[in-house]
Parts: structure tokens; C-alpha cells; sequence
């Protein structure tokens, strides 16, 4: 090239670098030289100097060609040894680790046993989601009111097993591990009867939710038969009143806000001064606790006191006791069976006669009707 030819090519170079420094925009270097570049960038420099610095860094990274990316470098350290400062090389961006995401998926559950007020607590343990941790849902179930309380968050398995501990030794209910599908199933099956009431969950349960998506379970299908025969074993169902006598059941009576009145009748009956014969006094108390029955165990009722039968059942026999859990099937199906008069259910009749002595009691002043309630919202108690 004559030295004519390279002061004409630099000075079409030069030309386009003003106009790209003017723009703000990297310049088409197609068909320039790195020694074209180079005399270019030199006599830009003289005339702009500090004022060059964005376009040398610009070039010495996005020039299209790897010597002329070079020759912009060349010309930056030129531009420094004379005092000058050049921005610095933009960092490269943070390459974020691409975190895989899994289906999250109920891995254990457990359940406590069910109170007087139809309460229990789930707790259900999930994994997956992002970085695949541990998800702890804390739940409190009502069969008349539907979900009461949710709780819980990220846990690691050595808090999950310290809290397990401290459960077991303080909850006053039984506590016992359960088939996280069928825990999954009660959770939706109680969404469903919040769908039939017209209520919602609390806000905690929101971030839950999605957990829970299946269509809710079908009637029964959260339960499991506990061995409940089709004919109504009469021996088993004559020490039905005996289950009431279990350290598990003893919140199970009727609730004592609703038999205010006939409480008061039973004191009356029992303190009557009128000389009657202890048969007549037996029939008034009967009497009296065969109208609560009629009263209280309505067909839904019936229902929903078999249906904690046959969790409580459930709960037996996971903890080994073989003969409350057919009593308590039996009495199941006998109450689910609505050919069969209540009050002929001797559970029943102890149900209702415990919370007329309860209400009694209140009634004497002996005890708080806000501490004896059945009436759903407690937290699962005895």
C-alpha cells in the first residue's frame, strides 16, 4: 500500500470512528486493517483524548475481527500511560446455577387423634420444589367447620424430628404416622366441605393450596374400614359406652351450650323432694336423655360421630389396641345405620348423658361453658 493509498484509507477510517463516536455507536469496520485502525486511533486521540476513551473500550471489546480488537486495547494502553483514564471492561454477568425444580410431593405424614369438637392436627411433610428441601404443613382440621388453623414452612430433618419429640411428649391426643396420600385426601376432602358451606380457609392456607389441587376425595374415600362388619356385632356394640371411658375420649360428650335446659330439668329430677320411687326417677332421667338424643343426633350428626369412630378406630390400631378399635367400628356402623334408633346405641346415650352432667355442672356454677364447649374452633384437645 502506498503511503498515498494508507493516509486515504486512515482517513476514511477516521471518519467513520467521528461519526461513530458521535452516535455512541461501535463503527463498521469492514475492509480496515489493524495497521489502518491503529494510525486512525492514534490521530483521534490527539484530537479528542479523554473523549476517545468509550470508543477505544467499545471497539477492544465488539470489533468485529481479533486484531482489531487488539489495536483498540494497544491504543487504551497508550491512552493510560498518558494519564488518562479508560472505563474498565464491563464484568462479566454472574452465571446464575440453574436450580432444578421437582414436583413437590407428600413424603410423611402424621395425625393426632380427634377431640370432642370433631378437631385433629395433620401435619404433613413435603419435598421438592425448588432446591428439593423439606416443606412442613401444619394443619388443624374441624369436620363441622373445615380447616381451622395452617402453619409451617421449610424445615430440616433434624428440627423436624426434635418437634416430633416434643409433640409426642406434650400432645394430650394420640399422635401416630400416616399414609401421606390419605393425610393429602382428609386435607381436600375437608376443602370440599368448606366448598359446601360457602366459607374459605384462613389466609395462611393460601401458600398451601396448590399442594392440594387433586378434585376433593369422594364420601369414605379419605377413611379406611377398620374392619367394621356389614351385620353389627351386638356384643361389640353393648360396650360401646366403655369407649367413652378411654383416656382418648374423654372430651367426647355432647356439647353442653346445646342442653342447658334439659340439664337443668336432670338437676331438678335428681333433687326433686317429692317422694317417688327411685323407678320413676329413673324413667324421668331417661326420659330426659332420650329426648337429647332424639335432638342432637340427627342424621348428619350420626354420620360425623361414626365417621371419628372410624378415625379413632384407625388411631387404635396403629397404636396396637385391637379391642377399642372393634368396638369402635362396630359402633360406627351401627350409627351410620339409620334403621337403628340412636338411642338404642349405648354410645349414644353416654355422649349425651356426659354433657348433660357437664351442663349441670355449669349450671351449679362449678364450671366455665366457654372451658367445656364442643362447639368447633378448640385446638385439638382431650
Amino acid at each position: 500500500m502506498t503511503r498515498a493509498v494508507a493516509r486515504a484509507a486512515e482517513a476514511a477510517c477516521l471518519e467513520s470512528l467521528d461519526g461513530a463516536l458521535a452516535d455512541g455507536q461501535v463503527p463498521d469496520l469492514a475492509g480496515c486493517s489493524a495497521a489502518v485502525l491503529d494510525g486512525a486511533l492514534r490521530e483521534l486521540v490527539k484530537r479528542k483524548g479523554a473523549g476517545a476513551a468509550p470508543l477505544l473500550r467499545a471497539l477492544a471489546e465488539k470489533a468485529p475481527a481479533r486484531d482489531l480488537r487488539k489495536t483498540a486495547k494497544l491504543a487504551i494502553y497508550r491512552l493510560s500511560q498518558a494519564g488518562i483514564a479508560v472505563p474498565p471492561a464491563p464484568a462479566p454477568a454472574a452465571v446464575r446455577p440453574v436450580v432444578a425444580r421437582r414436583p413437590e410431593r407428600a413424603v410423611r405424614a402424621w395425625l393426632s387423634g380427634i377431640d370432642g369438637s370433631g378437631s385433629r392436627a395433620v401435619w404433613i411433610l413435603f419435598e421438592g420444589g425448588l432446591g428439593g428441601g423439606l416443606l412442613l404443613c401444619s394443619l388443624i382440621l374441624n369436620d363441622e367447620s373445615g380447616i381451622l388453623e395452617a402453619a409451617g414452612g421449610p424445615i430440616t430433618r433434624k428440627r423436624l424430628e426434635r418437634e416430633l419429640g416434643n409433640l409426642r411428649e406434650h400432645q394430650k391426643l394420640p399422635w401416630v404416622d400416616s399414609d401421606p396420600a390419605r393425610a393429602c385426601r382428609l386435607v381436600e376432602e375437608t376443602l370440599d366441605l368448606h366448598a359446601r358451606l360457602g366459607t374459605a380457609p384462613p389466609p395462611a392456607f393460601s401458600r398451601w393450596r396448590r399442594l392440594f389441587a387433586a378434585p376433593p376425595a369422594g364420601p369414605g374415600d379419605a377413611g379406611t374400614d377398620a374392619g367394621a362388619p356389614s351385620d353389627v356385632d351386638g356384643v361389640l356394640l353393648d360396650r360401646s359406652a366403655e369407649l367413652v371411658e378411654l383416656p382418648e375420649l374423654g372430651g367426647w360428650f355432647v356439647d353442653p351450650a346445646q342442653v342447658q335446659e334439659d340439664a337443668l330439668a336432670l338437676l331438678q329430677a335428681r333433687e326433686s323432694r317429692l317422694v317417688v320411687s327411685d323407678q320413676i326417677k329413673a324413667e324421668r332421667e331417661a326420659a330426659i336423655v332420650d329426648g337429647v338424643i332424639d335432638r342432637l343426633f340427627t342424621p348428619d350428626a350420626r354420620r360425623r360421630w361414626a365417621r371419628r369412630l372410624e378415625e379413632m378406630a384407625l388411631i387404635f390400631r396403629a397404636t396396637g389396641r385391637e379391642e377399642p378399635t372393634r368396638v369402635a367400628a362396630a359402633t360406627a356402623a351401627a350409627l351410620r345405620d339409620e334403621t337403628r334408633a340412636a338411642r338404642a346405641v349405648p354410645l349414644a346415650r353416654a355422649l349425651a348423658l356426659r354433657g348433660l352432667e357437664i351442663g349441670a355442672e355449669v349450671t351449679l356454677g362449678r364450671a366455665k361453658l366457654a372451658d367445656v364447649t364442643r362447639a368447633p374452633g378448640r385446638r385439638p384437645s382431650a
